[in-house]
């Protein structure tokens, strides 16, 4: 009775087997006939869309600083750089007719017949490997019988337009490894972390056993199977004659990969800039998603400006110099008051060359993989005193003189809106009558807020924003003059460069050129260099800001090579956010200090100031990546006369305090030799009202903290 069971049972499923089909057939009967006519009467009806490939990211010295892919790692490769082992692996396991069949092998698909009618559904498909080529590129891998006749008559077109290597040259950049593997070069560098052209029997066969399940036969997630399964490849080469029974039996001892090599991903901050910059680039594409597919998919070269010795020489100086170092670029800060929050304080740098703008360094922050928000280009911070460069700047493009005199006497309330709460020099210091020279390498906050006044703080806003600022900036508030209002270091980096370069503005800048897989130039960075303000101004603020590194605040920027070096230090209220900000010839470079997020009082021993710690971490960097370079001198300007006495509008005299208008129909008429000196901007016909949040007063603490380290102190 068993076998005449046997028997029905068989005859059951070859009838429902032989239904299943016949219904399929009708089914697809007039998609089969458009089809089989399309590949009879129109060969350039098969269309094999380009393969995505990953991009990749180089420094400014050609070496991959990163890679760019989707969710499909590929890197496509010529036939001839895959090894014939691995050729013959796959052919053996999946295709061993390849080169015999027209596209479709009807022993392999009758096999695959009767296989499916035991099964009850279609289960193997017998394909050749230029039906997967056809299922992978253009039909899918829905498992209906329409498909499978679909693929089987774009197979045999397929094999009219391309020669048979050219396929195998497509299947094997296409086929799918696992891990995020596409193609055999990437699979290759993942699990071997060699090229392809370099595997031998045992790797070639693991990834052919890979083919069929990937998932399954993974071997860092079931190395068991995966060996087994790899045996089996190996038993599979015996039988078509490339392998004899002792070499596989001595292949199988051969350990499988424990680890895989991925790709270096995008995770650094330069890089995220690189990459958000190319992905608005309308010259890779008209759309959001054009662009995408280019960058992820669409094999570029990607020569960044990065110079990777100097990075390191800004994270080592930057370790070295920040106070209480964690050892990961990060220091402790106080637990947020009103949650209980940890919080902790880093430092960010940005470097460019003033000639180029070429983008050098970029630390913005303790790392990407831990704190992704870029504090050197999207941080916004009170720049403190070294905002003041911008007043200078705005003064000696009007004319003034270095060595005209101002009063900086404290407290000041001749400032508008500092009438009630008068603004304070550092640690409430007197001041006096002194030169623009002088109040510089002193910080003298009261001769800035006046100077602002005598500038026009309009004007002042108008330079910064000329020399590159691009942060919101208000002239209605005296203290910007002082740095009260919000930039981004690397923009300070690149305003500062202008001064470096003789007034000429270099706008930062981070890729070089980018090209395609062929190597064929998409675009490439062209110099734009404007003149922003004149080589005399440039040339008159860095003598002042140079004297600053010598004699003045940033005394701990000073280069133990000789090389003259000019820069200015911020520092804001309680300390909370510490700069220094400085160039030479070769490079700009601008060093924040402060809390990751909200303003934090750095209440160090002995106080945090832009002189004493982001001085020093500039200093630092400058002394390694200049050690070797030869010194270059700044071109000195051409004299200038000074010792004028500058007044504020409405002022008496350059001593003597504000006097309010007595009407808006203008100021009050000039009293002889009191009056404004030559070259004063036209008084501001009413008082600037200063923000109650920004305006420095004993009651608030806002102070700004400017000043060299006192004898005695490291």
């Amino acid at each position: 009775m068993a076998w005449l069971l046997r028997i029905l049972r068989l005859v059951v499923i070859m009838a429902v087997g032989a239904a299943t089909v016949t219904a399929s057939v009708v089914a697809i009967a007039p998609q089969a006939k458009g089809v089989a006519s399309a590949h009879i009467s129109d060969h350039a009806r098969v269309r094999l869309d380009p393969l995505a490939e990953r991009s990749y990211i180089y420094d400014r010295f050609g070496n991959p600083l990163a890679t760019l892919h989707d969710e499909q790692n590929r890197v496509r490769v010529k036939l001839g750089a895959i090894s014939r082992e691995v050729v013959q692996a796959v052919l053996a396991v999946e295709d061993a007719h390849f080169y015999e069949h027209k596209g479709v092998n009807l022993r392999s698909i009758g096999r695959a017949f009767s296989a499916n009618l035991e099964e009850g559904g279609v289960e193997q498909g017998g394909s050749t490997i230029t039906q997967q080529v056809v299922k992978n590129s253009i039909v899918g891998n829905e498992k209906k019988l329409s498909r499978k006749l679909r693929e089987a008559f774009l197979a045999v077109e397929l094999e009219k337009q391309m020669t048979k290597d050219e396929i195998l040259e497509r299947y094997l950049n296409s086929v799918y490894l696992g891990n995020g593997a596409y193609g055999v070069q990437a699979a290759s560098e993942l699990y071997f972390g060699r090229d392809a052209k370099d595997l031998g029997w045992a790797e070639a066969s693991l990834l052919a056993a890979l083919i069929r399940s990937p998932v399954d036969y993974d071997p860092f997630r079931n190395p068991d199977l995966s060996n087994r399964r790899r045996a089996l490849v190996f038993r599979r080469l015996v039988e078509v004659g490339k392998l004899t029974s002792v070499q596989a039996d001595l292949l199988t001892a051969v350990p499988l990969p424990l680890q895989p090599n991925r790709p270096r991903p995008a995770n650094d901050y330069f890089v995220e800039q690189v990459k958000q910059q190319l992905l608005s680039d309308t010259r890779l594409g008209a759309t959001p998603t054009a662009r995408y597919n280019a960058v992820f998919g669409g094999g570029l070269r990607i020569y960044t400006t990065f110079d990777p010795l100097a990075q390191q020489a800004a994270k080592q100086a930057r370790d070295a110099t920040l106070p209480n170092n964690n050892g990961d670029g990060t220091f402790n800060l106080p637990p947020d008051p009103l949650t209980g929050k940890a919080r902790f304080g880093t430092a960010a740098m940005a470097a460019l060359e003033p000639r180029t703008g070429a983008v050098r360094v970029l630390v913005g922050g303790p790392g990407f993989d831990r704190y992704k928000y870029d504090l050197a280009t999207q941080g916004s911070r009170q720049p403190g005193s070294s905002f003041k460069t911008f007043v200078l700047t705005a003064l000696m493009e009007q004319g003034y003189s270095p060595t005209d005199l101002v009063n900086g006497r404290g407290p000041c309330a001749d400032i508008p809106g500092y009438e009630e709460k008068p603004a304070q020099n550092f640690e409430g210091s007197r001041g006096g009558v002194n030169t623009i020279l002088s109040q510089t390498l002193k910080s003298s906050n009261c001769a800035y807020l006046r100077l602002g006044q005598i500038a026009g703080l309009t004007k002042v806003a108008d330079v910064a924003r000329r020399m590159g600022l691009t942060t919101p900036l208000e002239p209605a508030y005296a203290s910007m003059a002082i740095g009260a209002q919000e930039v981004h270091p690397l923009e300070m980096a690149a305003a500062y460069a202008v001064l470096a370069n003789d007034g000429i503005k270099n706008p930062p800048y981070f890729v070089d050129r980018v090209t395609d897989v062929q190597g064929r130039i998409l675009f490439e960075h062209r110099p734009a260099g404007e003149r922003v303000v004149s080589e005399q101004t440039a040339r008159l603020v860095t003598e002042v800001l140079a004297e600053n590194v010598q004699k003045g605040t940033g005394t701990r920027a000073q280069l133990t090579n000789g090389q003259p070096a000019a820069g200015k230090t911020g520092t804001t209220q309680d300390s909370s956010d510490v700069w220094f900000v400085g160039y030479t010839p070769q490079l700009s470079l601008a060093v924040w200090m402060g809390a990751s997020s909200g303003r934090v009082s750095l209440s160090f021993g002995g106080g945090a100031t832009g002189g004493r710690y982001p001085a020093a971490t500039w200093g630092m960097f400058m002394n390694t990546v200049l050690k070797e370079t030869p010194v270059q001198a700044f071109p000195a300007p051409l004299p200038r006369p000074g010792g004028k006495c500058l007044r504020m509008p409405f002022a008496r005299s350059c001593a003597s305090s504000y006097t309010p208008p007595q009407s808006a129909s203008g100021p009050p008429a000039s009293s002889g030799p009191s009056g404004p000196a030559v070259g004063t901007p036209a008084p501001v016909l009413r008082p600037v009202t200063a923000s109650p949040v920004l305006v420095p007063s004993p009651e608030n603490g806002i102070k700004q903290k400017d000043r060299p380290p006192k004898r005695g102190r490291p």
